[in-house]
């Protein structure tokens, strides 16, 4: 008897459904995995994007204020100069107080007087100097007072303190936040050290200060705030220790004269911060590395024969 032919068609028919399920399809536990791995990225690189975006907009803000300045004249920035330094001589005694519990040091009198708020002042947005750290790679706008705004954008100059134009027998106080997420600003503060130097540019004007003390303070210690007689001197201050703040600190510098040749030549120029924004390299490589996961997780398994 003949053996009737073996039709095809049923070891067809498996091989096809076989190749319908060979697709890739989306890997529930994977995806979750990328995502918690992508939020974590995003949560640790957070301070240094924010921090990358303030100096930007600060860079931006003083390239703004050196070109209002350089477009004033010589006679309208002498002018300023000049009622700034009749403003310092009506000061009496500094008038400076750094209030217990409190982040910075407020002024006497927090809100500002219209006489205050009008020194120095190139346009709307408060800039009345710059001020430049090398050792500390610190660029940042100055503005009028140390309200929480002013804080969150730059430097404060501490009203009831001497303008920061130099002159014998003025202390000059300038105060920044410390520790913020989204700045740096005066972070690195504790890291500068006698002997190094920071500058000051104000309306056509480049003064330099030698750093001669630093020292960590409670919050009532306004002593080394006052004026001394026949000097010239800028102290910087902040909170310590971070997310404490329990006390001050104060680096003071003193007036260099004449001011060196390299600060002359560098005044105005364009800073040069932010640098390049590898963040953004981390970020997109995250990015590639989570989806290749989530990808390969979800691929076709091919069966062992």
């Amino acid at each position: 008897m003949r053996d009737s032919p073996v039709s095809s068609t049923p070891s067809v028919l498996p091989l096809r459904r076989d190749r319908r399920r060979a697709r890739w399809r989306l890997p529930r536990l994977p995806l979750f995995f990328a995502v918690g791995a992508l939020l974590g990225v995003g949560l640790l690189m957070y301070p240094t994007v924010a921090a990358w975006f303030a100096q930007y907009v600060q860079s931006q803000e003083i390239d703004s204020y050196s070109d209002q300045v350089r477009d004033l004249g010589a006679d309208s920035l002498e002018a300023q100069l000049e009622a700034a330094r009749e403003y310092n001589a009506g000061l009496v005694d500094g008038g400076a107080e750094i209030a217990s519990n409190e982040r910075l040091p407020l002024a006497n009198v927090p809100d500002q007087s219209s006489v205050y708020a009008e020194q120095l002042r190139s346009d709307a947005t408060g800039i009345m100097a710059r001020l430049k750290i090398p050792a500390i790679r610190v660029d940042l706008p100055v503005y009028h007072g140390t309200s929480e705004q002013v804080l969150y954008e730059g430097v404060g100059h501490l009203e009831g303190t001497a303008l920061p134009v130099g002159g014998a027998t003025t202390h000059s106080v300038l105060t920044a936040h410390r520790g913020l997420a989204t700045a740096e600003l005066f972070t690195n503060l504790d890291q500068v050290e006698v002997r190094d130097t920071f500058t000051i540019e104000v309306f056509g004007e480049v003064l330099s200060y030698r750093v001669i003390n630093t020292q960590v303070v409670e919050p009532e210690d306004t002593e080394s705030l006052v004026p001394v007689v026949g000097e010239d001197l800028v102290t910087l201050v902040t909170c310590t220790p971070l997310g404490v703040n329990s006390h001050r600190i104060l680096v003071t510098g003193e007036r260099i004269v004449p001011t060196p040749q390299g600060d002359l030549d560098g005044a105005g120029a364009r800073p040069e911060i932010p640098t390049f924004p590898w963040w953004i390299v981390i970020l997109a490589g995250s990015f590639v590395l989570a989806a290749v996961y989530v990808w390969w997780s979800g691929r076709p398994r091919r069966n062992s024969l």
